[in-house]
């Protein structure tokens, strides 16, 4: 039996403010263990949460952007369970009055155009603490660091529209786009700032309805969402061959493994005892903040995409790459404005550019690259008029990851300029001389021959003669063109 894959994502991003969400305590990565932490987030009694403003309009600005329905109330609520990084036994969220439903994001597949992804809801919450395992497996006992309790948190939950491990990808990297351009959030998968929840079930292919879904939580990095994809596949279609019945469970990714394991049965709404938090006030969404704040949201990754299609020609797939960050969209069209070709400078940025920081963390961006956007069009103008040839270029790139130093300097520097066209007559001379069959071949009409003459006369100026000059040069010895 053949099965197709039903995937939705729940997605948790923590927002960019300075402060949490019910308290003043800054939002701090890599502090001291609970050293930002004071008694409202630490759960004390007695103590009162109040509403960061700046988390709130960061959520209704994600919530706009994604087309949801936003109410003119929203409420939160306490959704109780225990677990030692949860202070309080409770978490605020939302339950009753989402602060958005009903949207959509448009995710970029590449050469397979864009799909449209349905967003179910989007509220915002705090986050929990982070318990900390030690790896020594003599040590019985976990530490518990409550500096990340109460941050601002923002789940998206989408509705079951991917169907392959290739989709499951595009939207990942498409919202995690979609929120970096909105600067609603760093993103830092390292640091937990962006985490993907899998929901996954198999149905038999030609099926419309949906087979039992399974969670998978604590998902680190888009590439362990990818791996768990392929490992639940296989389990789940295994039991369904098997005539057995997938469970309704939440399960966690065992990496030594390669494989996920049974964590806890799922919950439901009702698990949670979820009640309006009778310590915090409605909040009313009247149409002036949604004017407000549906002025602050940005030109968006799709819609960027197709401008630098229409304005600059490029091809779809240079586009959806160049847009696939924020940064690296800005820095591709700075290097536009100081040298106009568009396709040559994406060309280099992906061969080059890109390539360098798929080398690097996760999280790297454009901003870690040593090369500036102005020296990757000063490179791509040299070799467009003649400055430098492209095999010299690909010798200075390296140089210029290394060093910082712009292409021109690094010529100055290291002796890299192209061999003049008046040097260029006695070394086609000598090549005609040594390669007289070839020579004749050309003279034969045979094409072919004019590869083997120009890789004798580029070898002989060590990859520094400009080909386009070269060519003609050969063609008037030989051919008397």
């Amino acid at each position: 039996m053949e099965f197709e894959i039903v995937i939705g994502f729940e997605v948790h991003t923590e927002l960019k403010t300075k402060s949490k969400v019910w308290c003043g305590c800054p939002v701090v990565f890599g502090a001291p263990p609970n050293t930002a932490v004071c008694p409202v987030c630490l759960g004390m009694p007695g103590s009162l949460p109040v509403l960061n403003r700046e988390a709130f309009r960061l959520a209704l600005k994600t919530a706009l952007a994604l087309h949801c329905e936003v109410p003119p109330v929203t409420t939160f609520d306490r959704k109780n369970y225990y677990y030692p990084d949860l202070p309080k036994n409770y978490q605020i969220s939302q339950n009753d009055k989402f602060l958005g439903k009903g949207g959509h994001i448009d995710i970029d597949l590449g050469d397979a155009g864009i799909k449209r992804i349905g967003i179910d809801n989007i509220h915002l919450e705090e986050d929990a603490g982070k318990n900390i395992h030690p790896e020594d497996k003599a040590v019985t006992y976990s530490l518990v660091d409550l500096n990340r309790a109460g941050t601002p948190l923002l789940e998206i939950v989408t509705t079951p529209d991917i169907r392959t491990a290739a989709e499951a990808a595009g939207f990942m990297n498409s919202m995690r786009a979609f929120l970096q351009y909105l600067d609603v959030s760093d993103c830092k998968m390292q640091e937990g700032s962006l985490r993907f929840e899998l929901n996954m079930s198999l149905r038999p292919k030609g099926s419309t309805t949906f087979g039992q879904k399974v969670e998978v939580k604590n998902l680190n990095s888009m590439s362990v969402v990818l791996k768990c994809i392929d490992a639940e596949f296989e389990r789940q279609s295994e039991i369904l061959r098997n005539g057995g019945r997938v469970a309704s469970e939440t399960r966690l990714w065992d990496e030594a493994k390669f494989e996920t394991r049974a964590m806890r049965s799922k919950e439901n709404a009702n698990d949670y005892r979820y009640f309006p938090d009778p310590d915090l006030v409605d909040v009313e969404i009247g149409d002036a903040l949604r004017a407000e704040i549906g002025a602050t949201v940005p030109e968006l990754p799709v819609a960027r995409r197709q401008r630098l299609i229409d304005a600059y020609g490029l091809p779809p797939y240079d586009a959806g790459v160049v847009t696939g960050h924020i940064r690296t969209a800005d820095y591709f069209e700075r290097a536009v404005k100081a040298h106009a070709n568009p396709k040559g400078i994406s060309n280099w940025m992906m061969t080059e550019a890109l390539a360098w920081l798929n080398k690097q963390h996760e999280d790297a961006t454009i901003d870690d690259f040593p090369v500036t956007a102005e020296s990757i069009a000063e490179l791509v103008s040299m070799i467009d008029s003649g400055a430098t040839t492209g095999k010299i270029a690909k010798t200075l790139f390296p140089m210029m990851v290394e060093t910082g130093k712009r292409p021109s300097v690094l010529v100055e520097e290291k002796g890299l300029k192209p061999v003049d066209d008046s040097a260029l007559d006695p070394i086609i001379d000598q090549v005609i001389a040594e390669m007289p069959k070839v020579a004749d071949d050309l003279r034969n009409g045979k094409e072919k021959a004019m590869g083997a003459l120009m890789g004798a006369v580029m070898k002989k100026t060590g990859g520094k003669a400009n080909p386009a000059t070269v060519t003609p040069l050969i063609r008037k010895k030989i051919l008397g063109e």
